[in-house]
């Protein structure tokens, strides 16, 4: 072992508390994170600027999207484990350099099918990059400067919340020399450059003493079986819907079955599965994971079509409708800070509850408007609507993750998180993969110019009787969660994942 490398042995061990690259180390590692998740939420605002330059059908557009979150979920509980075994300095480096390639292929993408190809590079370059965020904090702060660590990142994850649509939007408005939507991605290159140099300097690299082994059959597993879901579900309305599509949505059942046996045997055989499935015999887990999955879908569904519907169906410029989408962001920030600082402690479960009431009022508030002033709803008439989705987003995910870790054993705490935030994204790809029944399955595919807003505008709303649906269907799901969640981990812990995850949410 070198002087520079450490080897964990509790989470509370600081590397060197006396050295100040401590704060190089973390301005680089929450300067990747930001990056990563301000992706996330830029990209959806320029997806009809994509649509009509680069002439992607409406498929390889979900595919944009669903893509990185594929790749992102697929690859997350193998990217922290690679840390855990190889170091976590070297695994974020890769990660970033990973990262920063796939960004200039997408910003560089010669047709939709490059675009497609260099998103999911970019969502498996992140699964690498983001676990190693967290242990690198571990393994360089010692646990008296975490609050203000987490405290810190907290409010940086806050801004990317807000940022990324609005520098999406400004970015694509701007049409800098000529470029389109295409210097979202390439703002990457100098901050990925950046990164990977100064990472290469400050960070200290760490290891898990003792590393569970890499589960690659289950990813693949899991993989396969999104896919042959996924793939008949964004393609079978311009198909025609043929009968090999519904025989991929069946044998993906197949897949997954195949998966839970899989994982049975290798935790037998040496300890080290990708999916601990003692896990969901703790009934809370079991329901939170289900609720995290069916919120993913939901979210998956509300965001791209909100896009679609502001610029395709009203004929919004994208710096109006990432300007129209502030005050949900401001709204989810704030509900969140006070569901864990002071609902949560006092209500327990029933705040979770009303997130979901809230957030299904928002929608069917904003269904009411769209219906009401039809083409003509300017931006401040979605405030409401927008405010009171964001204030029920905001109670709802800030507190989940230690309500759905609240029962489950301390020792599988670590394997848990990460799979909360698998299902998360991979709940988000289905979604995603659902805008073609929800949405675009609502469309003619030979409409008029005139024809177009009307059509749009209808099938926002047919999306949003849907989205409603969702959480009518995640506010009986958590009936099963505990009544008072303990606080399982760290309060500032917590706060990170949950920052971890907030830009993802309001992609």
């Amino acid at each position: 072992m070198t002087s520079t490398e450490t080897s964990e042995t509790s989470p509370g061990t600081p590397t060197a508390p006396a050295d100040r690259r401590r704060w190089f180390a973390l301005a680089i590692v929450m300067t990747a994170a930001f990056m990563d998740l301000v992706d996330v939420t830029i990209v959806n605002i320029a997806i009809p600027s994509i649509q009509q330059e680069a002439g992607a059908s409406w498929s390889q557009i979900q595919w944009i999207t669903a893509g990185y979150a594929l790749a992102f979920a697929a690859g997350l509980i193998t990217g922290g484990r690679l840390g855990d075994i190889h170091g976590r300095k070297r695994v974020f480096l890769v990660g970033i350099g990973g990262f920063t390639v796939a960004s200039a292929l997408c910003g560089f993408a010669a047709n939709p099918e490059m675009l497609v190809a260099a998103r999911l590079l970019q969502g498996a370059m992140a699964a690498l990059m983001v676990p190693q965020v967290l242990s690198i904090v571990h393994a360089t702060f010692p646990a008296h400067e975490r609050g203000k660590v987490f405290g810190l990142f907290g409010a940086i994850v806050g801004l990317g919340a807000v940022s990324g649509p609005l520098l999406g939007a400004l970015l694509t408005e701007w049409n800098l020399f000529g470029l389109e939507w295409r210097p979202i991605f390439l703002i990457n290159l100098p901050v990925g450059i950046a990164g990977l140099v100064l990472g290469r300097r400050f960070i200290t690299e760490s290891r898990a003493p003792r590393a569970l082994k890499l589960d690659l059959v289950g990813v693949a597993l899991v993989t396969l079986g999104l896919l042959m879901l996924l793939y008949p579900l964004t393609r079978g309305r311009e198909l025609g819907w043929p009968l090999w599509g519904y025989v991929s949505m069946a044998g993906a059942l197949v897949v997954f079955a195949a998966l839970v046996a899989y994982e049975k045997r290798k935790t037998v055989r040496d300890g080290s599965p990708l999916v601990e499935l003692s896990l969901f015999k703790v009934k809370s887990f079991a329901a939170g994971i289900a609720v995290q999955t069916v919120f993913g879908v939901g979210l998956g569904v509300f965001f791209l079509v909100w896009t679609l519907y502001m610029q395709a169906g009203l004929g919004w410029s994208p710096l109006r409708a990432g300007l129209t989408g502030v005050p949900f962001s401001i709204a989810v920030s704030t509900a969140a800070g006070m569901s864990v600082q002071k609902l949560v402690p006092r209500f327990g479960r029933k705040v979770l509850q009303a997130g979901a009431l809230t957030m299904a009022a928002g929608v069917l508030l904003y269904l009411w408007e769209s219906e009401r002033y039809g083409l003509t709803i300017a931006s401040w008439q979605m405030a409401l609507p927008l405010i009171v989705m964001g204030a029920g987003m905001g109670l709802i995910f800030a507190p989940l993750t230690d309500a759905v870790l609240s029962e489950v054993p301390r020792e599988h705490a670590g394997s848990a998180s990460g799979l909360i935030n698998t299902v998360m994204q991979m709940g988000n790809a289905l979604g995603l993969g659902l805008v073609s029944v929800v949405f675009f399955g609502r469309i003619s595919d030979h409409l008029t110019p005139a024809q177009v807003g009307p059509a749009f505008v209808d099938a926002f709303q047919y999306a949003l009787g849907w989205v409603a649906a969702v959480l009518g269907v995640i506010f009986l799901l958590m009936f099963a969660l505990p009544k008072r969640p303990a606080q399982h981990v760290e309060g500032a812990e917590g706060e990170l994942r949950v920052a971890e995850r907030e830009p993802e949410l309001v992609s």
